[in-house]
């Protein structure tokens, strides 16, 4: 069996994002699609005193209508300093702020890709190791590829000599299912219920946050509120 999750690079990403990564054999990561306008790609939320807030990678949007996801450039060099001290300040007193305080910051400090795709892959790859995940990344752009959006997929599936695919729930609305099956490929749809509560700062819980929220809260129990992980 080898499973395969392909899909398009979030900025830091919640937990549910790793676990999909986590059920994988390999995760490729699609950035060769169209980059769309207040999305996940360059933007997630995290928890505040105030409620929840957007952290945001300023990129190039003017006259760029039609770009890739892995064309989009960065048009803030300091994106990441000012990113870090809002996390400082939103999660100084956290539980385990001190203890991953040094990790984030140089993860963000020395992060100084040009390229949206790019930024996304280091930060994924890095929590990743952090949280203990071994899937082997593959970038789409290794691949030929050819056909309507779902025949693609088949395709890199096909060429991972995949037995099966991995996708969310929302990707019943618009995949042909039958393309698949026909090439003898299992479809997973994961399940993104029941997570369980873990101690966050400020009132109300948020399952929808950046999986920065859950590291800072949880240290080394994070992978205890992830499924993958814990059912490994």
């Amino acid at each position: 069996m080898k499973k395969v999750l392909i899909t398009q690079s979030n900025y830091i990403p919640w937990k549910g994002y790793f676990d999909a990564i986590c059920e994988a054999d390999v995760f490729v990561l699609y950035d060769e699609m169209q980059y769309t306008k207040r999305d996940w790609r360059n933007r997630n939320k995290i928890k505040t005193a105030n409620g929840l807030k957007w952290l945001t990678v300023p990129i190039e949007v003017k006259g760029k209508f039609e770009q890739k996801i892995n064309e989009t450039k960065v048009s803030d060099a300091n994106w990441n300093a000012n990113h870090w001290n809002i996390l400082k300040n939103n999660y100084a007193k956290a539980a385990y702020f001190e203890e991953n305080e040094f990790f984030i910051k140089d993860l963000y400090l020395k992060c100084e890709e040009d390229y949206l795709s790019e930024i996304n892959f280091y930060f994924l790859k890095a929590i990743c190791v952090k949280l203990g995940i071994t899937t082997e990344f593959i970038r789409s752009k290794e691949f030929e590829l050819k056909g309507n959006q779902t025949e693609k997929l088949v395709n890199i599936c096909l060429e991972l000599n995949a037995t099966d695919y991995i996708t969310g729930p929302a990707a019943k609305n618009y995949m042909d299912e039958s393309l698949f099956a026909d090439k003898g490929l299992e479809i997973n749809f994961l399940d993104y219920s029941s997570y369980p509560e873990y101690n966050q700062l400020y009132e109300g819980f948020e399952h929808g946050v950046s999986i920065l929220d859950l590291i800072f809260n949880e240290g080394i129990n994070a992978c205890d509120y992830l499924k993958c992980i814990k059912s490994n």
